[in-house]
């Protein structure tokens, strides 16, 4: 029985080993999504590890009444699904700057990270996530939600 249970135990590694998808070394791209009115975001992932990768993103917001950046890191776990597409999940945080009728305010955030991406034989990446962000601070404060589509070059 002890045999049994290490034969299939070694066949289910051997499975997700065969299946486990190259992460690029690097990605840039965009980051497009409601992100509560900073919209687009400059993003680049890093690889860490062979499952693990850090997400940096930058949304900037210029407008008539109010300028804004966010900054966002993310430490992302990837797993594959099937073939080309992977799913990932991550936990990080990020700070920003709202400038709002005359009144200025640094926040930090908490963030988490699910979503779903596609390899395409050309090096473009392109991905669905869902992101939750809990702000500590008056001007972002509470549980915030951004769903974004992102187009990233591999290299």
């Amino acid at each position: 029985m002890k045999k049994t249970f290490l034969i299939i135990g070694l066949l289910f590694a051997a499975t997700f080993t065969t299946n486990a998808q190259e992460i690029a070394e690097n990605a840039i791209g965009l980051r497009l999504g409601g992100n509560n009115g900073f919209g687009g975001e400059i993003s680049y992932q890093r690889k860490m590890s062979e499952n693990n990768r850090l997400e940096i993103d930058l949304g900037i917001r210029n407008g008539n009444s109010s300028d804004s950046f966010k900054a966002t890191g993310i430490y992302q776990w990837v797993w594959t699904l099937e073939d080309k597409f992977n799913w990932y999940a991550g936990a990080g945080g990020g700070i920003g700057s709202i400038k709002n009728a005359g009144i200025s305010e640094t926040f930090i955030f908490a963030t988490g990270d699910i979503g779903i991406e596609y390899n395409f034989d050309a090096p473009i990446l392109i991905s669905l996530d869902y992101r939750p962000e809990f702000g500590f601070s008056d001007a972002y404060d509470g549980l915030n939600s951004d769903l974004a589509l992102s187009v990233r070059y591999q290299f």
